[in-house]
C-alpha cells in the first residue's frame, strides 16, 4: 500500500510542477512554439535518467524513493520522460530494431491517435 501512496504523492507534486511551470514559461516566452511542453520534456528527460542513475548505482535508498520520484513525480511531470528512458534502455542492450520501432511507431501512432482523437470528438454530438 505504501508504494501507492507514494506514486500518489509524487504524481500530485509532478502534476503541479507541470502545470506551473509551464504557465511561466508560456508567459515569458509566449505561445508561438510549446516551448512550455519542450522545456519540460527535456527536464523530465534528463531527470529520469539522472535520478534512475543515483538510485539504481550510487545509493542504497529504499524502492519508495523509486515510487515517489521517477514513477510519481517525473511520471506526473512529463510521460514523455519515461519513453525516452526506455528508448535508451533498448539502445544500451543493443536491441536496435526495439528502440527504433518504439521511437518511430510511438510518435507516429501517437500523432495519428491524437488526430482521431479529434476527429472523434468533432463527430460527437
Amino acid at each position: 500500500m505504501v508504494k501507492y501512496v507514494m506514486v500518489g504523492i509524487g504524481g500530485f507534486l509532478g502534476a503541479i510542477a507541470r502545470f506551473w511551470l509551464g504557465g511561466y514559461i508560456s508567459d515569458r516566452l509566449g505561445t508561438g512554439f510549446p516551448y512550455g511542453t519542450f522545456i519540460i520534456n527535456c527536464s523530465g528527460s534528463f531527470f529520469i535518467g539522472f535520478i534512475i542513475t543515483l538510485l539504481a548505482e550510487r545509493t542504497h535508498w529504499s524502492a519508495n524513493w523509486r515510487y515517489l520520484i521517477p514513477i510519481g513525480f517525473i511520471g506526473a511531470y512529463t510521460t514523455f520522460s519515461t519513453f525516452e528512458f526506455e528508448t535508451f534502455r533498448s539502445l544500451q542492450q543493443s536491441e536496435f530494431l526495439v528502440a527504433g520501432l518504439y521511437l518511430v511507431l510511438s510518435v507516429a501512432v501517437g500523432f495519428m491517435s491524437v488526430w482521431l482523437g479529434v476527429i472523434t470528438g468533432r463527430v460527437v454530438p
